[in-house]
């Protein structure tokens, strides 16, 4: 009984000690095209999806392994290839990363860390042209 009790302690004592920093990342289309080939760069990695319809979001989580910017890389329904900067992100940085890629106009960044700190916008080097 009492190998069970140690036992038992030692798994609720690692289970408490497991959070992850993860940042949850939401990429909305709000045009009324659909796009393709839609990738999200950051820190040490990438993410994305082959094609996201008109007014629909793409989910995915991430951890953030060093400090750097993020970019965005999409296809238009004409074709053309857009490219877009973001925001900066930091290792360990855990939060809300939401994405608005918008008709006409570059993405809008919203960023939502603990504490109610807040990073969003245009970015001034934001293009949203065809590249």
């Amino acid at each position: 009984m009492r190998s069970f009790s140690l036992s038992a302690l030692a798994a609720v004592l690692a289970l408490a000690g497991c959070h992850s920093a993860i940042i949850d990342a939401t990429i909305s289309n709000r045009g009324a095209e659909p796009l393709s080939l839609v990738e999200v760069d950051y820190p040490s990695a990438s993410f994305g999806t082959q094609s996201l319809a008109p007014g629909r979001d793409f989910h995915y989580q991430f951890k953030v392994l060093g400090n750097g910017p993020t970019t965005i890389l999409w296809t238009d329904a004409a074709h053309h290839d857009h490219k877009s900067s973001g925001l900066y992100l930091h290792e360990g940085e855990e939060g809300k990363l939401i994405i608005l890629i918008n008709p006409n106009a570059a993405p809008t960044w919203d960023l939502r860390l603990p504490g109610n700190t807040t990073v969003s916008g245009v970015l001034p080097d934001a293009n949203s042209s065809p590249k």
